[in-house]
């Protein structure tokens, strides 16, 4: 009974790696897992209780279910079978390949890391970063909105930071999921952006039609179960500043089988955003330029890295200086049931050629919508006082007259110009151009500043984003009396 046994050193080591596995499957994972499912569901219990817009079960099955409804769909089966047939493959590789297109588009949402962590982090680097400000979307018509409806967010595209600071300002009411292009596919981004919800688009993608119908099929799947998205309309960050025409792809995806009479509403809310300063303005308008050399992700990388770097740098010293205001303005919703009743519509019924028109007269509805409630912000407006002024010198006073007669312009036309009190705006202003002093668009000349003329592109950038009310501008003498109803408050969360 005493007697010893010897094995080989390799062999009791495997036998300990499998009594740890057997530990790990049996107990340490099943626990581990029963503790964060628990915090899941406390984190559930919470928020149900204060969101507009709850969350859909959709969102919460598991994402092994949601990719296997997706492949068996029988549209993308049909898809399949095509894809099998015109590449004369076996239909077991375009299965395969199927399901590689289905797991890259499925989110795999978590809403204890998308309202503990996703929201603290985009809360501290949105305030970090800007002095954010919000545009609230009348209570009265936010709460009119039927709660069984799919609300949508439409909104302009200005910056990558518009995924962050959108969805840090509407965690209070409403989880977002957005359509994320390939740039964030690198690891492990892309797990903690599926995490907060988001879905994978590939850009030019036209040419692959059984991709284009998983998509599809995905996004009216997460229409028709009520989950809330938000879509840049215009696919992609404007270069120019100016906005781009309307891309039709996902609003004909959540459209197509859409029948007003039995379908639940869908609603779309408008949504402006601008910036004092766009962190990759740049390189957007690097991207206009033929001529210019292409960077490498290396360069891409290292830059960021420096960027990062200088920025922690000033903050340990004291020295940091946010990038002046960050707005977003919430318009008036776009019932799609009452759209169709105006316009006696029926998605559902209607053949491709005769589907887009109609699509194309939605979208630019709403890219008008969002165009009216861009925010006005400081550095827009001095950016096109200094335009205005060619290379006339102005010193602060000049520059403040101008652009206060640029802001009753505005106001009067009803433009979205956040409240600035008299006593504030050669604040507000001189902040403006010393934002952009700093970054060397002005050049200072005793008292006066004047536009650095290599760097207009770069104006003209920022003035774009308020383009569309320059017809306008002439009623700068018009009285308060004449002027529109404002809009609601305007808030500074900081």
């Amino acid at each position: 009974m005493a007697d010893q046994v010897t094995i080989s050193l390799w062999l009791f080591l495997v036998l300990v790696g499998i009594s740890l596995l057997a530990v790990l499957d049996k107990i340490l994972i099943p626990s581990t897992r029963w503790f964060i499912r628990r915090k899941i569901n406390r984190v559930l219990n919470e928020i149900s209780t204060r969101l507009d817009i709850e969350i859909r079960p959709f969102q919460l099955t598991q994402r092994r279910v949601l990719i296997d409804r997706l492949v068996y769909d029988t549209k993308v089966l049909q898809a399949v079978q095509d894809h099998a047939q015109n590449h004369e493959m076996p239909l077991e590789v375009a299965q395969k390949k199927a399901l590689t297109y289905a797991r890259e588009i499925v989110p795999s949402f978590n809403a204890y890391l998308y309202f503990r962590i996703g929201y603290w982090i985009a809360k501290k680097v949105a305030r970090r970063l800007y002095r954010v400000r919000v545009g609230l979307l009348d209570n009265d018509q936010f709460s009119a909105v039927d709660p069984e409806s799919t609300v949508v967010f439409v909104m302009n595209h200005r910056s990558n930071m518009d995924y962050v600071l959108v969805a840090f300002l509407a965690a209070e009411r409403t989880t977002l999921s957005y359509a994320v292009g390939e740039w964030a596919r690198i690891w492990p981004l892309q797990t903690l952006i599926r995490a907060m919800g988001a879905f994978f688009v590939r850009r030019n993608s036209g040419t692959n039609p059984l991709y284009r119908r998983i998509l599809e099929r995905y996004v009216h799947m997460a229409t028709k179960e009520g989950v809330c998205q938000a879509v840049f309309l215009e696919g992609g960050l404007s270069r120019d500043g100016l906005l781009r025409a309307p891309k039709l792809g996902l609003v004909d995806y959540m459209l197509r089988s859409y029948a007003p009479t039995s379908d639940r509403d869908i609603v779309f809310i408008p949504v402006g955003v601008n910036y004092d300063r766009a962190l990759e303005d740049r390189s957007l308008l690097r991207d206009l330029d033929p001529s210019a050399e292409k960077r490498s992700r290396w360069f891409v990388f290292w830059t960021t890295v420096r960027f990062i770097r200088r920025g922690l740098f000033l903050m340990v010293l004291n020295r940091w200086e946010r990038y002046g205001y960050a707005c977003v303005n919430f318009g008036n919703p776009v019932s799609m049931r009452a759209f169709c009743q105006d316009h006696a519509i029926d998605f559902s019924k209607l053949e491709r050629d005769a589907r887009f028109p109609e699509i194309q007269r939605l979208c630019d509805t709403l890219m008008d919508a969002v165009q009216k409630v861009i925010p006005a912000l400081p550095v827009s407006l001095v950016a096109t006082v200094f335009l205005e002024s060619g290379e006339t010198p102005l010193d602060i006073p000049e520059i403040e007259d101008r652009a206060g007669r640029l802001i009753r312009a505005l106001q009067a036309a009803g433009g979205p110009v956040f409240e600035i009190s008299r006593s504030s705006l050669t604040h507000v202003i001189a902040g403006a151009v010393h934002l952009l002093h700093l970054r060397r668009l002005l050049i200072a000349e005793n008292d006066t500043f004047r536009m650095d003329p290599k760097e207009q592109a770069l104006m003209d950038y920022y003035a774009n984003a308020i383009a569309h009310w320059r017809p306008l501008r002439a009623a700068s003498d018009t009285t308060v009396a004449d002027r529109p109803k404002p809009g609601p408050p305007i808030v500074d969360i900081d």
